[in-house]
């Protein structure tokens, strides 16, 4: 299977540089998983398309502000990008520039926050190791900003729309976009319905964005991702499937999350690292239905949703939404594949 098998041509036009306003006014394109039928609305009356009983998966990561722009001893300018938390002092993380900032070097932000590289990694980052004063988090909080992707080229006005309105948990180096559609309301709504949710941890890192830079799609080695399901969590979920009931998985990660905790049929409560790698071929275990946004070409997560259809179903619904203007990517449109 080749990575350029899922190639699709996008104008640079339909690419979101923006979240729309209200969350829920987005585009929703909807694809039957098996016949490739599709329909359109918008993401407001995703309602009409749920079933009574079904139970959705959210993910409630929360991104931190992982991008920190420093300088070195020299005075040169660095950046540094945290990714993965190892322990209280230590991350795996991105560098720019990469080649001037090698093991040993020393990175200032602040008076009360510098680090030192320490080691390197195999996907071409660097181990950090934190010196501060005070309380991290707090210091985070203050000092780093909201890492956008890097196809967004206009500033983010409000960084709570990189944000879910039920993120809780700290982790991610990126958001779970399908979750950006969300709005209380709405999540009040789905209640009503008598669907019912639950939610799920993973801190959404190099894994999901690292692009596919192998001929074959087999060859491709994820990033270990961090990610955690309650007991409770774990009950409702099996208890759903063991009734029957659809299990409706709202973005990638949550995917992610459920075939990683559930490789056996049942989910297992617990935290974990999870390098699980989703192509054509691969056979769900719990995971029914997903709403997700639209991927990067030769994209994993493109390639994760093509496993859920067909990849000719799925480039054939990325090429209507071309036509018809649908927006992509991170702050884009939505599709509910069922």
């Amino acid at each position: 299977m080749r990575a350029k098998d899922f190639d699709y041509f996008l104008p640079q036009d339909l690419i979101a540089q923006h979240p729309m306003e209200p969350r829920d006014h987005s585009r929703l394109m909807l694809l039957d998983k098996t016949s490739g039928r599709l329909q359109h609305d918008i993401f407001s009356n995703l309602c009409e398309y749920l079933q009574k009983d079904d139970l959705l998966i959210f993910n409630d990561t929360r991104v931190i502000p992982a991008r920190l722009h420093g300088v070195k001893e020299s005075g040169a300018k660095a950046e540094v990008l945290l990714l993965t938390r190892i322990n209280t002092t230590d991350w795996e993380v991105l560098v720019r520039p990469g080649k001037k900032l090698q093991v040993g070097t020393t990175i200032i932000f602040s008076e009360d926050l510098t680090c030192n590289v320490i080691s390197n990694t195999d996907f071409g980052g660097r181990t950090i190791r934190f010196s501060y004063k005070g309380v991290f988090e707090e210091i985070l909080d203050r000092l780093g900003e909201t890492p956008l992707p890097p196809y967004i080229n206009e500033p983010l006005k409000d960084s709570e729309r990189y944000q879910t309105v039920y993120a809780r948990e700290r982790g991610s180096a990126a958001a779970p976009t399908a979750g950006l559609h969300f709005t209380k309301e709405l999540l009040e709504k789905i209640k009503r319905t008598g669907a019912e949710m639950v939610f799920v941890t993973l801190h959404v890192g190099l894994g999901t964005f690292r692009p596919v830079s192998v001929a074959n799609v087999e060859n491709h080695v994820m990033h270990k991702e961090f990610y955690s399901v309650t007991p409770q969590a774990a009950d409702k979920i099996n208890e759903a499937k063991k009734a029957g009931r659809r299990i409706v998985a709202v973005g990638t990660t949550a995917v992610r999350t459920l075939e990683a905790s559930g490789k056996d049929g049942l989910v297992k409560a617990g935290s974990n690292w999870t390098e699980i790698f989703i192509y054509p071929g691969y056979e769900f275990r719990i995971a029914d239905a997903l709403i997700t946004n639209f991927h990067l070409p030769q994209s994993t997560l493109l390639m994760l949703v093509s496993a859920l259809s067909s990849r000719e179903a799925i480039l054939q619904a990325y090429g209507t939404a071309v036509q018809e203007k649908y927006r992509f990517f991170s702050f884009g449109d939505a599709m509910f594949i069922r």
